[in-house]
C-alpha cells in the first residue's frame, strides 16, 4: 500500500531508524590449472578493482539520495579490494510515496530521497578450493541508512552491477522512532518479502528461499540460478575440448559446490571423510 504525504506519520523529530541491507554475490569457476586460476583471480581483481566498486557505491549513494562525505578504497595482494563509503542527508526533499511500495527500485537514474547519516561498504574475497579446481569470488555489500528510505531500493542495481550465481540478502530494521505523542515506531513501512524488490525477469532465472523473522523485523532471501550451463563456469575455453567423462566430472563439481553456498552446509562432507578412511 503506498502512503500519501496526507497518511505519513508525523514524527517527534528526526526518524531514528536504521535500516540495513547486506548483499552477498558468488561467482563460481572451475579452474584446471594452476595457470587458469591465476588468470580467473587476475580477472576478478580488473573486473571488481576498487575504483569501479568505487563507482558503483557511488551510484548506490545517488540512488537513495545520499551526499558522499568520505571514501576510503584500497586494493589487497595477493587480492581483493574494499571500499567504504560515508554518506549524510542529501538534498531534503518530499519523499515520494513510492518509496513506500514494496517494487524494484531504479537502475542508475538519480532518485532524491531523504536520509541522516549512513554508510556503504563493499569487500571482495577471491578464493579457490585447495585441490579440485573450483575458483569463487564473493561481493559483500552493506548499506545502512538512518531516515524513511530504505536501502532496499538500491538492490536492482546492485543485482545487475554483478554477474550472479547465487545471492544472500539480509534486511533488518532496528531502534525505533517516536510519533509527536511519544508511541513507538519499531519499523516504519510495510515489507513482506525482499524478493518484492527484485524484478520479474531477474526472480525467473533464480531459484529463492525466504527465512524471515517477522516479528524481529529480519529478512532474509538466498537465491540460485535455475539454468546451469558448464560453458559458462570454464575459464578460456568450452565444454567442446573436454572429454564427456570430464563434463560429467566437472558439472558435479560446480553444481555441488552451488548447492552447498546455497544451502550452508558441506553437503558432501559423508562421502569426503569415507574417502580419509
Amino acid at each position: 500500500m503506498k502512503l500519501t504525504p496526507e497518511q505519513r506519520i508525523e514524527l517527534h523529530g528526526f526518524n531514528n531508524l536504521t535500516k540495513s541491507l547486506s548483499f552477498n554475490m558468488y561467482d563460481i569457476c572451475y579452474t584446471k590449472t594452476r595457470e587458469e586460476r591465476e588468470a580467473y583471480l587476475e580477472y576478478i581483481d580488473e573486473q571488481y578493482n576498487a575504483e569501479r566498486l568505487t563507482k558503483i557505491l557511488k551510484t548506490v549513494a545517488d540512488i537513495i539520495g545520499a551526499h558522499v562525505l568520505n571514501i576510503a578504497q584500497q586494493d589487497y595482494v595477493p587480492q581483493g579490494a574494499s571500499v567504504t563509503v560515508l554518506v549524510s542527508e542529501g538534498p531534503v526533499v518530499e519523499v515520494p510515496a513510492e518509496s513506500y511500495d514494496e517494487s524494484p527500485g531504479p537502475l542508475p537514474d538519480s532518485v532524491v530521497m531523504q536520509l541522516d547519516k549512513s554508510h556503504i561498504t563493499v569487500h571482495t574475497y577471491p578464493e579457490f578450493h585447495p585441490d579440485e579446481g573450483i575458483s569463487t569470488f564473493r561481493a559483500d555489500i552493506d548499506v545502512s541508512t538512518c531516515g524513511e528510505i530504505s536501502p532496499l531500493k538500491a538492490l536492482n542495481y546492485l543485482i545487475h552491477s554483478f554477474d550472479t550465481d547465487i545471492m544472500t540478502m539480509d534486511y533488518r530494521v532496528r531502534g525505533f522512532t517516536r510519533d509527536i505523542k511519544g508511541h513507538k515506531l519499531f519499523i516504519d513501512h510495510d515489507i513482506n518479502s525482499i524478493q518484492n524488490y527484485i524484478p520479474d525477469n531477474m526472480k525467473e532465472l533464480y531459484d529463492m528461499i525466504d527465512v524471515n523473522v517477522y516479528q524481529e523485523n529480519i529478512f532474509h532471501t538466498k537465491c540460485k540460478l535455475k539454468e546451469f550451463d558448464l560453458n559458462n563456469y570454464l575459464f578460456g575455453y568450452t565444454k567442446e575440448k573436454l572429454h564427456p567423462d570430464e563434463v560429467e566430472e566437472i558439472t558435479e563439481r560446480l553444481t555441488m559446490e552451488m548447492d552447498e553456498i546455497f544451502y550452508g552446509k558441506n553437503i558432501n562432507q559423508g562421502s569426503a571423510d569415507s574417502r580419509d578412511h
